[in-house]
Order: C-alpha cells, then structure tokens, then sequence
C-alpha cells in the first residue's frame, strides 16, 4: 500500500514539474520571439546611425581642412 502511494506521489510530482517545464519553455519561446520583433526594428535605426557616422567623419575631415587654411593665413 505504501508503495502504490509512494508511486502515485512521484508521478504526481513529476507531472507538476513536467507542467512547469512547458509552462516556462513557452515563456521563453514567447520573449526570444518579443527580442526578435524588436531586433527587426531596430536593424534600419542601426543602418542609418552608420551613415550619419561616416557622413560625420567627412564633416569634420572638412572642418580640419578648413581650420589648416584659416591657421595658415
């Protein structure tokens, strides 16, 4: 008798964790998908952050060359 219930306990027990286990995987699965959706935005941000980089070298590339001739007058 006692090992039936015993039995019965450890199958119950793994049952809840088994729940458990799945009840967290889907939360994962449902923040990497959220993190997906918002990498994917930010991905045209990212690009033209680039450009306004390189565009600001030669800006400031210029105002250098500016400033030699400025100095040398």
């Amino acid at each position: 008798m006692i090992e039936r219930k015993l039995s019965a306990a450890v199958l119950l027990a793994l049952a809840v964790q088994t729940g458990g286990v799945l009840v967290w995987a889907g939360a994962a699965a449902q923040r990497i998908a959220a993190l997906e959706v918002r990498v994917e935005a930010q991905v045209p941000t990212a690009e033209r952050l680039a450009r306004v980089e390189a565009r600001l070298e030669a800006v400031q590339a210029q105002l250098d060359r500016i400033e030699d001739k400025v100095e040398g007058l």
